[in-house]
């Protein structure tokens, strides 16, 4: 059984080498990843960093990685770190996740959207489901602040896109290197077996 992951940079390198390493797909865009090498893809902070900053007062994401344990912590939580294309995520910003009425695509056929002017983002319905799950996580884990109509949104994602085998792997996986699971997909597994 793992044990919790110190920091980011840690975090990195476990979840390229051992999360990852064997291949997978993209978040937003489920473009399918090769190796632990892939050129365009980043990891992306489901819950942003800077929302967890916010929570715990501790300043920028900087002044929190030199000041607070707690931050280093949260921010190399594998249960939050998904792959992403690099542009989608830069798009992605850290807005929050809404419904964009009579989006435009901008990502060929990734389907991801965003407002700039709103600060929101829509991401595909094959991703909500996951995104769900890994920010209630965040939240209810860490004591972290999401608004009352965000989280609602991700209460109905969590129950209309249900995990995928993948997912379930996925929780098992980081339950070996970091020590812990998302109870939010657990309870997936226990609803079914009833």
């Amino acid at each position: 059984m793992g044990q919790r992951i110190p920091d980011y940079e840690t975090a990195r390198m476990v979840f390229w080498k051992a999360l990852y390493n064997g291949g997978g797909e993209t978040l937003y865009c489920g473009k399918k990843l090769k190796s632990s090498y892939n050129k365009g893809v980043n990891i992306e902070h489901v819950f942003p960093a800077s929302w967890v900053a916010y929570s715990l007062r501790c300043g920028k994401r900087k002044q929190c990685r030199l000041n607070n344990p707690q931050f280093n912590l949260i921010e190399a939580d594998l249960h939050n770190l998904y792959p992403a294309r690099s542009d989608v995520n830069k798009a992605r910003s850290n807005y929050r996740f809404a419904i964009i009425r009579g989006e435009q695509r901008v990502f060929g056929k990734c389907d991801f959207e965003f407002d700039e002017y709103q600060r929101i983002a829509e991401p595909a319905p094959e991703a909500r489901g996951r995104i769900a799950r890994a920010m209630l996580y965040m939240a209810e884990e860490y004591d972290l602040y999401l608004k009352k109509e965000l989280k609602q949104l991700l209460l109905d994602w969590d129950k209309k896109y249900p995990p995928e085998p993948a997912e379930y792997k996925r929780n098992d996986r980081i339950e070996q290197l970091q020590g812990n699971r998302n109870p939010y997909i657990d309870l997936h597994k226990v609803m079914k077996q009833q």
